[in-house]
């Protein structure tokens, strides 16, 4: 799908760990600001408890999850937007994800040394995305001069567009990010080809302590995240970096021994690979056979043709139908033989909006 979700926040808030928690990769983690110059990219699996019942129930030969990627991108510093730090170059690897994971220290350490000297997470949130929306606003007003000697003209383009510079530009201007102004499913095209850093979905990421990991929403730095975040509507995931870093090197029951000890049902790099997944508009559909059950990311919304295209052009080219059952359906009728007998399996076609969680056979002839 090359669609990415990108790790940002201040210097020293532990987004280099975490990066490494998901990916493994190894990307450089330092008590220093600008440790990470130039993105680091990885590609995660999708923790899906789906396919481990499909690969029950079908018993292939392989399994194979779905993945999407992570960009750690290097701390953003007060006057990014003018160049301050490396901001130039922070806030082009900013442009070029599709959604952000903002990372945001809500523990105290005296060995860990904060970029603005005190441990502050809504400080911490206004500053990056104060600089983000002035580096937003000035690429709209350039924008609007440009386009409003057009509009002038009576450029039925440009009057649409400058109508929404002149909306966007009144929100920046107010310290509102681009996405919080509502527009048109035409005007939402347009603004998109944008690329504003505010306008993409946001998400946060409140980085505790081990010792508060089992109890995170009586953190008081938490709590202050999670009401900053209601107000736009996003989602917080609550993680400790460092000990996501190490139940990364562990598996299967190792791991789950590891998450039961520390009171954690579920590791909180899981929630956030879901979470950032879901925020790109993605979703999963299944192939499974005896050589192999697969999950295939989609984006939400697509049609049959191009999820068969997801796995191959031809499929797409060729595409004739796709017999299709739901996974809950398919689980319990124990058998796609049984849910086909059931009438649970469909035939459908190029129309069909793909849902999430379909297994699917696409017929194609080329």
């Amino acid at each position: 799908m090359a669609l990415t979700a990108g790790i940002v926040g201040l210097p020293n808030v532990g987004k280099s760990t975490l990066f490494n928690a998901i990916t493994q990769a190894g990307a450089e983690s330092a008590n220093y600001p600008f440790c990470t110059i130039d993105p680091n990219v990885g590609i995660v699996e999708v923790p899906d408890h789906r396919l481990q019942k499909l690969t029950e129930l079908v018993k292939p030969k392989k399994t194979v999850p779905t993945a999407f990627e992570f960009t750690d991108i290097a701390g953003i510093v007060k006057g990014a937007s003018k160049g301050e730090g490396l901001g130039n170059k922070f806030l082009s690897h900013i442009r070029q994800v599709d959604a952000i994971c903002q990372v945001v220290r809500c523990f105290a350490d005296d060995n860990i040394t904060h970029v603005s000297g005190k441990v502050n997470p809504i400080d911490d949130i206004e500053v990056i995305n104060l600089e983000l929306i002035l580096a937003d606003l000035e690429s709209v007003v350039k924008r609007i001069d440009r386009v409003g000697k057009m509009a002038k003209q009576k450029d039925k383009a440009a009057v649409a567009e400058h109508e929404i510079l002149v909306a966007l530009k009144e929100a920046l201007e107010d310290e509102k990010p681009a996405r919080s102004v509502e527009f048109t499913e035409e005007q939402q095209k347009i603004v998109k080809g944008m690329h504003l850093l505010t306008a993409k979905p946001t998400l946060y990421v409140a980085n505790v302590s081990e010792d508060e990991v089992a109890n995170a929403d009586d953190n008081e730095y938490v709590q202050q995240v999670r009401e900053y975040a209601a107000k736009e509507n996003a989602e917080v995931i609550v993680i400790c970096a460092k000990i996501e870093e190490e139940i990364a090197e562990l598996e299967g029951e190792e791991k789950e021994m590891f998450l039961s000890e520390l009171g954690i049902e579920e590791s909180g790099l899981d929630q956030l690979i879901r979470a950032s997944y879901n925020l790109l508009g993605l979703a999963t559909y299944f192939t499974a056979g005896v050589q192999e059950v697969r999950a295939w990311t989609f984006r939400k919304g697509m049609k049959a043709p191009q999820c068969a295209g997801v796995i191959h052009t031809d499929f797409e080219r060729g595409f004739i139908r796709a017999e299709t059952v739901s996974y809950t359906d398919l689980l319990e009728a124990g058998s796609h033989g049984a849910a086909k007998e059931a009438g649970k399996v469909r035939l459908e076609g190029k129309e069909y909006i793909v849902n999430d969680g379909d297994v699917i056979h696409f017929r194609f002839n080329v």
